[in-house]
């Protein structure tokens, strides 16, 4: 894996947990309003918002470089609709990224998988 690789999959998974963040603390802000005079939803909808936006072109840059299928840039999609989906998506691509940094050494020193 190449270092732009690497940095478009480190990317996207910094920024998988705090959108997730942001998606439970909306649902939490939405139903205080609902149930209290408190909102706080207008400015929380502002920063999942955001979050959403950057974990979609984040999203769009890794697929683009690791050559993932459709099926697998949609999972990740996927998970980012769910509340928790970011971080099940951080843990993945941390995987991942441990598969490749293990795979690169085994090139390196010359180790064939078989």
């Amino acid at each position: 894996m190449d270092l732009k690789t690497a940095t478009a999959l480190r990317r996207l998974r910094l920024v998988s947990s705090p959108e997730a963040v942001s998606w439970l603390l909306l649902i939490v802000c939405i139903v205080l309003k609902n149930t209290t005079s408190f909102n706080a939803v207008p400015v929380m909808g502002w920063v999942h918002g955001i979050c959403f936006i950057l974990y979609a072109v984040f999203l769009a840059d890794a697929w683009n470089r690791t050559k993932w299928p459709l099926k697998t840039a949609a999972l990740y999609l996927f998970l980012s609709v769910l509340p928790t989906g970011g971080f099940i998506a951080d843990r993945m691509l941390r995987r991942e990224a441990e598969a490749s940094v293990i795979a690169a050494r085994a090139r390196k020193e010359g180790v064939v998988s078989a």
